[in-house]
C-alpha cells in the first residue's frame, strides 16, 4: 500500500511531524513501513506562467517563440513542446531555477534567439513517467484555467509529497485504504479523524429503478450489489488535486469517471466499477456463476475463457465484467459516454481468489476483495463516488439505489478485562488507560469497572477474540513501554550441547579430509526413495513416506538415504565441467514402518559422502591419483580414529553398489554403515565416472563416543620396526591377519600396518603375499633384540597356525 503523506493530511492533523518520524511511529505500532520515497526531487523557482503569445521560431521549424507572463514580468522563452499554444497556463522554470537532477536554468540563445527560462513537462519536474497522464506524456503540462499566475507549482503538482510504502500482513486489510490508514495514524498520534463529507443532494426526480434492475443468482458469492445511475456525465480530465493523489499512489490518471472510481477505491478500500449504460444495453443486471468455457473480452482487450465457478456480471445475455477483478470491453466508459451505471458490490473473497488464480488477472480491486472489505463501507463508497461525479463530471444522480442486500453488517463483540490484560502483558495498565486506548482506536464499548464489552467496527475484520484485542491495546500503549525482566537464577552463557559439539567436530574432520559440505533436499522422488539405503536401516523394513501435497513429483518422499540427492549434486556439477568432486552431508533420514503416518517418523542422523574424479592432481610434479576404494576407506578410518571408536570392515554385496568394491562397517559386531563404489549401471544412469560413497550412522557413534578426556604419555624410549610378509590363501582377509597380529603381539606391538599386497611370479596360484610392518615399543624401557625376536616368533607361529600360512622368504 502506497500512502501519500499530503493526502493523509486531509483526514488527520499531522502537525509538524515529518514523514520519517511518522513512518517510525507507524512501524513501532505494528505496521512496517518499508521505505519512503518523494514524488519528485526538490526544484526551486518554478511557477505558473501564462502563454500570452506563441509564434514559430524564425530559424527552426520545431521550436516556438513564446511570450510568457509569470506574474511580475513577461519572459521570452523558446519552447520545443509540440502541444504549447497561446492562452495556456504552464509550469515555467525561471532563470536561476534548479530542476531535479541538479539541472540549472540559465538565460541562453537558441538558434540566435534569446530564451529566458524553460516551459516544463511533468517528467522534467521529476514525476515518474509511468504515472504521467497519457495526454501530457509527450509534451508540457497545462494547468486549469483558474490557476493563479506566478504561484509556485510545488504544491499545485504535489511535488513536495512523500509516499510511505506499507508492508502489510494479510490480516491488516483495513490499511489498504486511506481511511483505514487514517484511523491507524489518528490512534497512534491521539488525534481526531476527519471523515469525508458524504452528503449527496439528489435533484433528479427520476428513480434509478425506472432504468435498471438487479438480480443476484449467486447470493453466497455476492450478498450485496448496489447500482447507481448518473446521467448527463461529461468525460474530461479529473481535477488536478485528484490526479496528483492518484499518481502518488502509483495509478495513472485516465479521465474523471475512471479516476473517481480509482480515487474512492483508494480512499474507502471499496472497489467500484463504472459501466457505460447505453453500451451495457440492458435494463437488468444479472450476477451469476459463469458457464464453463464462457468467454469475455476484458478491458485489456484479451479474450478470457472462464471456469464454471467464476462470478460474472451480465446484462442478462452476456458477461460484461468478471466480478471483482476486471470489467469487460463491451461496456467500458468511453469519451462519448453520457450515462454511467455505477457498481458498488460485496463479493466473496475466496471466490475472487479462485478467479485470480484461474485467470491470472490481479488488480487493486481483486486484492482488496481477497483480503476482505468493510461491509459497512460498500454503499457509502458508492454514494461518495456519486457525489464526486456530480461535482467533477457534471452528472445528475438519479434517486434511489437499486440493490440486492443480504449482507451481514453485524459487529464482533470481544470481552476484555483489565487484570487479564496485565497478566498477559506483564504490565500495570489501569482501566482508564484501556478506555482511552479504545477511544483512540475509535471502538465503541461498554465499561463495568474493569470489564469492557468492545464492539469491534466492521472495518477491523482481523479482530475477533480477546488475543486480537490484547494486541491492539499493547501496540497503542507502546511496545517500548512493556516491562522486561532478566531471567531469575544463575545466568549461564549459551553453548553447544555435547551432541551439537560432536556433530560440528565430525563436520570439521570431513572438511579437513578434503570434502565440501552440501545441503540437499530432505525430499526425493519415488525412484530414488528406495536406493542406497544402509543395511541396518533396510533391516527395519522402512516405508518411504509421501507428502500429501508435494511441491513437485521430484520432491514427494521423505528420504531414507542422503546419497541419492548427493549424487544428483555430483551430476549437476559434472555437467558444468567440474570433474574432481568430493561432497559430504550430515543430516537426517526419516524412518517409519507406515506408509500413512499416524505418528511422527524416527529421524536418524547420518554422515554421507560421495567422491569422484582425481583425488591428487599435481601437474607440475606429474603426479595424479584417481579416487578409489582405499581413499574413501582411509577417510572413514580417520573418522573412527578421530572418535576413538574401533571399526571393522567386511566385504558385502549391496543393491546399487559394485559387487567387489563394497564393505559394511561394524562397531561391536553391529552394522553402522557402508562404503564402496557405485554399481557401474547406476553410474551410467547418473552420467558419472567411477564414484565412491560412504554412509555412516552418526547416532550410534555419538552414543558410543567417550566424552571423558584421555591422555597418553609421549614414549621416552625408542621404537623398533620389523617387517613380515605372509603367503596366504587368496580368500583370507588381510584385516583378519592384522587383528590377530595385534592380539598376539600385545602389549609390545603398538601398531600394525599393511604396506604391500602381491600376486604373480614366484607366488603360486590361489595364494597371495601380504606384507605387514610391526612397530614395537615399551613405555618403561628400551627393548632388547631377544625380546622383540621372541614376540616376532610368536606372531609368525600364530598366523601360520590360524591361516595355514607361511613366511615368504
Amino acid at each position: 500500500m502506497l500512502v501519500s503523506y499530503n493526502w493523509l493530511k486531509n483526514y488527520v492533523d499531522l502537525g509538524e511531524i515529518t514523514p520519517e518520524q511518522l513512518a517510525e511511529k507507524i512501524t513501532k505500532s505494528g505496521i512496517e513501513v518499508d521505505h519512503i520515497t518523494y514524488v519528485a526531487e526538490k526544484s526551486t523557482n518554478v511557477v505558473v506562467g501564462y502563454v500570452a503569445s506563441c509564434e514559430k521560431h524564425p530559424d527552426a521549424d520545431k521550436l516556438n517563440l513564446c511570450q510568457v507572463d509569470v506574474g511580475e514580468e513577461t519572459l521570452q522563452i523558446v519552447c520545443g513542446a509540440p502541444n504549447v499554444a497561446k492562452g495556456q497556463k504552464v509550469a515555467v522554470a525561471l532563470p536561476g531555477a534548479v530542476l531535479p537532477g541538479g539541472i540549472k536554468i540559465k538565460k541562453v540563445k537558441l538558434r540566435g534567439v534569446e530564451s529566458n527560462g524553460m516551459i516544463c513537462s511533468l517528467k522534467e519536474l521529476g514525476l515518474d513517467p509511468e504515472y504521467i497522464p497519457a495526454d501530457v506524456a509527450e509534451g508540457i503540462f497545462i494547468f486549469p484555467e483558474d490557476t493563479v499566475v506566478g504561484e509556485s507549482v510545488t504544491s499545485l503538482l504535489n511535488l513536495d509529497d512523500a509516499v510511505l510504502e506499507f508492508d502489510l500482513t494479510p490480516n491488516r486489510a483495513d490499511a489498504l485504504s486511506m481511511l483505514g490508514v487514517a484511523y491507524e495514524v489518528a490512534a497512534i498520534l491521539d488525534q481526531p479523524i476527519k471523515l469525508p463529507d458524504e452528503a449527496l443532494k439528489i435533484e433528479s426526480k427520476e428513480s434509478a429503478h425506472d432504468f435498471i434492475a438487479v438480480e443476484v443468482e449467486a447470493e453466497d458469492l455476492n450478498p450485496y450489489y448496489g447500482a447507481f445511475l448518473i446521467k448527463d456525465v461529461e468525460i474530461k480530465a479529473s481535477p488536478l488535486w485528484m490526479r496528483n493523489y492518484l499518481m502518488a499512489a502509483g495509478i495513472r490518471p485516465i479521465n474523471n469517471v475512471v479516476d473517481i472510481t480509482n480515487y474512492v477505491l483508494l480512499e474507502y478500500g471499496q472497489p467500484l466499477h463504472a459501466f457505460d449504460y447505453e453500451r451495457f444495453a440492458s435494463d437488468k443486471i444479472v450476477v451469476r456463476r459463469a458457464v464453463d468455457g464462457e468467454k469475455i473480452t476484458t478491458l485489456d482487450d484479451q479474450v478470457r475463457t472462464l471456469a464454471a465457478d467464476t462470478l460474472v456480471i451480465t446484462n442478462g445475455k452476456e458477461a460484461t465484467a468478471i466480478a471483482g477483478v476486471m470489467g469487460g470491453a463491451n461496456s467500458e466508459v468511453v469519451e462519448e459516454t453520457k450515462t454511467v451505471l455505477l457498481e458498488a458490490a460485496y463479493f466473496n473473497g475466496t471466490s475472487i481468489r479462485k478467479t485470480v488464480k484461474t485467470t491470472g488477472l490481479r488488480s487493486e480491486a481483486s486484492t482488496r476483495y481477497e483480503k476482505g472489505i468493510d461491509p459497512n463501507r460498500v454503499k457509502r463508497a458508492g454514494i461518495r463516488a456519486c457525489q464526486l461525479l456530480q461535482k467533477y463530471a457534471g452528472g445528475t444522480v438519479l434517486a434511489d439505489v437499486v440493490e440486492f442486500d443480504a449482507l451481514d453488517r453485524s459487529e464482533k463483540i470481544v470481552e476484555v478485562n483489565t487484570a487479564r490484560v496485565n497478566e498477559r502483558l506483564g504490565t500495570e495498565i489501569d482501566s482508564p488507560t484501556i478506555a482511552a486506548i479504545l477511544n483512540r482506536l475509535d471502538f465503541t464499548f461498554e465499561q463495568a469497572g474493569d470489564d469492557f464489552t468492545v464492539h469491534v467496527p466492521t472495518r477491523r475484520g482481523d479482530i475477533t477474540i480477546f488475543e486480537d484485542m490484547l494486541e491492539e491495546i499493547a501496540r497503542i500503549y507502546g511496545y517500548d513501554h512493556l516491562p522486561f525482566t532478566l531471567p531469575v537464577g544463575v545466568a549461564q552463557s549459551g553453548g553447544l550441547t555435547g551432541r551439537q559439539a560432536l556433530k560440528r567436530q565430525v563436520k570439521n574432520y570431513l572438511q579437513s579430509a578434503g570434502l565440501m559440505e552440501t545441503m540437499t533436499y530432505s525430499l526425493t522422488n519415488e525412484a530414488d526413495s528406495n536406493k542406497l539405503i544402509s543395511p541396518e536401516v533396510r533391516e527395519q523394513n522402512p516405508q518411504a513416506i509421501s507428502l500429501a501435497m508435494p511441491m513437485s513429483e521430484d520432491h514427494k518422499y521423505l528420504r531414507l538415504s542422503i546419497l541419492p540427492e548427493l549424487l544428483h549434486s555430483l551430476t549437476y556439477n559434472q555437467a558444468r565441467n567440474q570433474a574432481n568432486l568430493a561432497f559430504y552431508e550430515v543430516g537426517n533420514v526419516f524412518i517409519s514402518e507406515e506408509e500413512t503416518l499416524t505418528k511422527q517418523p524416527t529421524e536418524l542422523l547420518r554422515a554421507s559422502g560421495a567422491v569422484t574424479g582425481k583425488w591428487v592432481e599435481h601437474p607440475w610434479q606429474q603426479e595424479m591419483k584417481d579416487v578409489d576404494f582405499f581413499v574413501v576407506k582411509g577417510i572413514i578410518e580417520g573418522l573412527f580414529d578421530f572418535l576413538q571408536i574401533p571399526v571393522t570392515f567386511s566385504p558385502a554385496k549391496l543393491t546399487d553398489m559394485h559387487p567387489g568394491r563394497t564393505a559394511i562397517l561394524k562397531v561391536d559386531g553391529n552394522v553402522v554403515g557402508f562404503i564402496g563404489q557405485l554399481h557401474p549401471s547406476l553410474e551410467k544412469t547418473l552420467d558419472l565416472k567411477a564414484t565412491y560413497v560412504f554412509d555412516v550412522n552418526l547416532d550410534v557413534l555419538i552414543k558410543k563416543y567417550d566424552t571423558e578426556p584421555t591422555f597418553t604419555a609421549i614414549p621416552k624410549y625408542p621404537s623398533i620396526e620389523r617387517d613380515i610378509a605372509f603367503i596366504l590363501d587368496d580368500h583370507v582377509h588381510a584385516g583378519d591377519v592384522q587383528e590377530l597380529i595385534k592380539e598376539v603381539g600385545a602389549p609390545l606391538v603398538k601398531q600394525v600396518e599393511i604396506f604391500d599386497v602381491y600376486q604373480g611370479e614366484n607366488v603360486e596360484d590361489g595364494k597371495k603375499s601380504i606384507a605387514y610392518s610391526l612397530l614395537y615399543q615399551h613405555p618403561e624401557k628400551t627393548l632388547k633384540d631377544d625380546e622383540v625376536e621372541a614376540s616376532y616368533q610368536q606372531v609368525v607361529e600364530a598366523v601360520n597356525k590360524a591361516f595355514n600360512a607361511y613366511v615368504r622368504s
